[in-house]
Formats: C-alpha cells, sequence, structure tokens
C-alpha cells in the first residue's frame, strides 16, 4: 500500500486514533537501501499540550533512519505476525504502509533527550503527524493472546540485555506461551511460532 492511497488532505493533522498511556505500534523508516525497515515502536500519550514520544534502544536502523531522515510512519496493526516480525526480525520491504495496518501516520521525527542506561543508548523523540490515512475501522475486542504475543516480543527482546535476568524472562515466555496456546487464535499461534524461530532460546 502506497501513502497517497489513504492521504486525508487535511492541512491541521491530528493522530488518527486515540492515544493513552502507552501504545505498542509498528514503524517503518526509509533506510540508505532505500527500502523501507519495519521495527516495532512504542509510542507514549502526551501531557497535555507535549508532543507523543517515542524511544529508541540503542544503535538500531529505526535509530539510524529517524536521526538520518527525520520521518517514518507509525502504523497501528492487530496482526500478531507482522508484529512479532517487526519486534524481533529484520525485515523490509518496497512498501511504506503494511497491508494489515488499520491506521497510519507518517510522521515528522525531532530529537528530545538522550542518555544511557547500562551500557545502552537511549533517545527520545518527539513524533509530529504530516499526514495519516484510516483504511479499517473496527470494533474493539479483547484477545488475551494477541496481548500474549505482545508482551512475548517485549520479553524476547531482553534476553541479551545484561541488566535483566534471563531466567526470569524464560519464565515469561513459557507463561505467555501457555496463554497463546489456551487463549489465542490460530494467528496468535503462528506468531509465537515465529516468536520460537527468531530467538536463540528454550524455556
Amino acid at each position: 500500500m502506497t501513502p497517497d492511497e489513504g492521504r486525508d488532505g487535511d492541512e491541521n493533522v491530528d493522530w488518527p486514533v486515540a492515544l493513552a498511556g502507552f501504545t505498542e505500534t509498528v514503524v517503518t523508516t526509509l533506510g540508505p537501501n532505500d527500502c523501507w525497515n519495519v521495527a516495532a515502536l512504542g509510542i507514549h500519550a502526551p501531557d497535555g499540550d507535549d508532543p507523543v514520544t517515542a524511544t529508541t534502544w540503542g544503535r538500531t536502523r529505526t535509530w539510524r533512519n529517524f536521526r538520518e531522515r527525520g520521518e517514518g510512519y507509525v502504523q497501528f496493526t492487530r496482526d500478531p505476525v507482522d508484529f512479532a516480525d517487526a519486534a524481533l526480525s529484520v525485515r523490509e520491504e518496497d512498501e511504506p504502509i503494511l497491508d494489515s495496518a488499520d491506521a497510519w501516520a507518517e510522521v515528522a521525527v525531532e530529537r528530545r533527550a538522550s542518555g544511557t542506561e547500562g551500557d545502552t543508548q537511549w533517545v527520545e523523540w518527539a513524533l509530529d503527524p504530516v499526514d495519516v490515512g484510516v483504511e479499517r475501522r473496527v470494533v474493539p475486542t479483547t484477545n488475551r493472546g494477541h496481548a500474549a504475543v505482545v508482551e512475548a516480543t517485549v520479553a524476547a527482546s531482553r534476553l541479551d540485555v545484561p541488566s535483566y535476568d534471563r531466567e526470569t524472562l524464560l519464565a515469561r515466555l513459557a507463561y505467555f506461551e501457555s496463554v497463546v496456546e489456551t487463549a489465542g487464535s490460530d494467528r496468535e499461534r503462528e506468531a509465537f511460532d515465529r516468536v520460537r524461530e527468531l530467538i536463540d532460546a528454550d524455556w
């Protein structure tokens, strides 16, 4: 899908969904090879007039592309396989918008703050939507299996971070897998299979 297919044409651009707290999204950023890197990105709703923000950890492709391009596409998708791939694999696409995106926002990004935690560099970015699109309007549902996949990707991404206890993370992964087995759909089970494929760990 190309962005032009969903442009709303408004001069005053707002986010296409109501944001509260911390929202897990997928972001695509243009790399030096002119392909769109797909990654998971948590975005934080603002307090008052503050901007929406996101934090990158380490010298990732998203960090590099935000720094060099100053833009990206934040996407809201319910597809657990796309989310698992974004969180744990290196994935590149020819177009910025995923087919599974229910809504998206093209954002201009600006470095807001930076620092280190342990040996890991972090950068906080302000995200300003410049164009948005809504592809599908859906009735929200609560799916424990989907939530378990998201939490599993968070635990899996921390397995090689020294400040986190590996055995505790593996125990979490085992629990999340049990939730997916009992409460998830076939798509969530496929996503958890991808989690197992993409990390070097047994639990």
